[in-house]
């Protein structure tokens, strides 16, 4: 089976997570998208959530900061989810996402304001997630789930921001 590798970023503030209702799968979603020749994950991550949501963010660390200088290192994702994609009707293949996932927060004096309502885009906050019920659609037309994966990434995203700035 083809595979490509993905990245996903959840950008978390102030109780809260950015995410896109993404219309072709009916789902909630974090912003992401596919690993470029080249870049690695971690530039990735940056490029994709500043393309989707135009808000500049940094990687919350969720493992073990070591120390050394050589060799280089890079961030580790918070998890690496494995998705089939079935094939559609743009001719695509089924295929499978080898994603890394990483939960991210929005730089010092970073623009939070997310994309237009009609694109998709809202701020879901921690008591929304934890309710487990549909979320409300940025447009007002209706509601969809949250993936269970989503949302408990989602809630460790937001636990590991309030982390950072408690800590702080």
């Amino acid at each position: 089976m083809e595979r490509h590798f993905t990245v996903s970023g959840f950008v978390s503030q102030s109780g809260k997570t950015a995410l896109h209702f993404h219309c072709i799968v009916n789902l909630w979603l974090p912003p992401g998208g596919h690993v470029e020749a080249d870049e690695d994950p971690i530039q990735a991550v940056l490029r994709e959530v500043l393309e989707e949501t135009e808000i500049e963010v940094e990687v919350v660390s969720t493992g073990r900061a070591y120390e050394w200088v050589e060799p280089g290192r890079l961030a580790p994702p918070a998890t690496i989810g494995v998705y089939n994609i079935p094939g559609d009707s743009h001719q695509r293949e089924p295929h499978q996402h080898i994603d890394f996932v990483y939960f991210t927060r929005p730089v010092a004096g970073a623009n939070l304001e997310l994309p237009d309502a009609a694109e998709g885009w809202r701020w879901v906050s921690e008591d929304e997630l934890r309710a487990g019920a549909p979320i409300a659609l940025p447009d007002g037309s209706g509601e969809a789930a949250v993936p269970e994966d989503v949302r408990t990434l989602a809630l460790d995203a937001i636990g590991a921001v309030r982390a950072l700035e408690v800590g702080a």
